[in-house]
């Protein structure tokens, strides 16, 4: 359990981000998340953030300063995709994903490490894909901002892991959500037949391994890229 510390989830409003926030509720985190719009999980509060605008971002950062203290545990998982193949891909179809996925972590973190130096503790969370590290076809923006995240958190790991602050990715695979219960049978078959668990991962194993890694537990894990895809991509 933890000692109330504050926690904030950017995206946090739906999919693997509300998971995470509700895990956090539940193991006595107080936690924010960050929302365009909606609503984040009972017990959260929701604040306002485009993660590609810096100024929103501060004064979403103030609002939970104000109400609970500074953010002492930052999970990174706002993202957007455009999907398509390489020689239709737009320049504005890759700077856009870049710029939310990776510019938006950027911002977050930075934003969030400052409180983090003051009190020489803090947890950074990324939240990559197993695309990342394995590729996919029809991803190059996607794939590309996610696998980035990896020299992001070792290069902050090696500047600020002196100052009690760990920065770690996971990197989930295929996951059980809206978008993936409305693809076609066969195609889910043919996915799950790729993992070798042979089945999807729930939003709350992500999760999981997220509240461990922001934990006492962790405290000596830092720069590490953790899987969290039944085997799909074999400890990339």
């Amino acid at each position: 359990m933890s000692t109330g510390r504050v926690v904030l989830v950017t995206g946090g409003n739906r999919g693997i981000g509300r998971a995470i926030a509700e895990r956090f509720v539940a193991e006595g985190y107080r936690t924010a998340v960050t929302a365009r719009s909606g609503k984040g999980p009972e017990g959260t509060l929701t604040v306002r953030a485009d993660v590609t605008d810096a100024a929103s971002l501060d004064a979403a950062f103030t609002e939970v300063e104000r109400e609970w203290g500074s953010v002492e545990i930052v999970v990174a998982n706002a993202g957007i995709t455009k999907d398509t193949l390489l020689l239709r891909m737009t320049e504005d179809d890759f700077d856009s994903v870049v710029a939310t996925n990776l510019g938006g972590t950027f911002r977050v973190v930075k934003r969030a490490s400052k409180g983090m130096l003051r009190a020489r503790w803090g947890r950074v969370i990324l939240i990559s894909s197993v695309v990342g590290l394995y590729g996919s076809a029809g991803q190059i923006n996607y794939s590309s901002s996610k696998a980035a995240l990896v020299g992001f958190a070792r290069s902050l790991t090696r500047e600020l892991g002196g100052r009690g602050i760990t920065a770690n990715v996971v990197a989930p695979g295929f996951i059980e959500t809206d978008m993936t219960a409305e693809l076609p049978e066969e195609t889910q078959a043919e996915y799950k037949r790729s993992i070798p668990a042979g089945r999807f991962a729930t939003p709350d194993e992500v999760a999981g391994v997220v509240a461990w890694l922001a934990s006492d537990d962790a405290a000596y894990v830092s720069g590490a890229v953790i899987p969290v895809d039944g085997g799909l991509g074999m400890g990339h």
